[in-house]
C-alpha cells in the first residue's frame, strides 16, 4: 500500500527506476512489489512572479513500519532519483492509521 507521489521529476525519469526502486522497497518492507504505486503529478511552481521548475519531492503515503524501515526507504528512493541525474530531492513520509484507512467500505484494521 505504499504510495509514491513524485513532484519534480518527469514520468518518464521515474519510468527509467521504478522497477529496480519498486523491487528494493518491497524488499526493503517485505512485502509485495505490486502494494506499491508511484504517481507523478504535473504541478506548476510558481515564485516571485515566475514559473519556475518544481523542486524533486516524493511523499510516501503508508501505514507505520518504523525508523529504521524508514531511513532506508528514504535512503533507497533518494539513491534511485539521484541515479537519473537529479542532484537534490526531498522526501517525507505520511502515515495513515488502519482503523483510518477503508478498503471497499471495510477498515483494514477489522480485515
Amino acid at each position: 500500500m505504499p504510495q509514491l507521489n513524485v513532484r519534480g521529476i518527469s514520468a518518464d525519469q521515474m519510468s527509467v527506476i521504478s522497477k529496480p526502486m519498486i523491487e528494493e522497497l518491497a524488499w526493503i518492507c517485505e512485502c509485495g512489489s505490486d502494494n506499491f504505486t508511484i504517481d507523478c503529478m504535473q504541478t506548476v511552481s510558481v515564485f516571485d512572479g515566475q514559473r519556475v521548475d518544481t523542486y524533486p519531492f516524493v511523499e510516501i503515503a503508508w501505514f507505520e513500519r518504523g525508523t529504521t524501515i524508514r531511513d532506508r526507504v528514504a535512503l533507497a528512493v533518494t539513491q534511485h532519483i539521484q541515479s537519473i541525474g537529479v542532484k537534490e530531492v526531498e522526501v517525507a513520509f505520511k502515515v495513515y492509521s488502519e482503523d483510518g484507512y477503508y478498503i471497499n467500505g471495510r477498515r483494514c484494521d477489522s480485515l
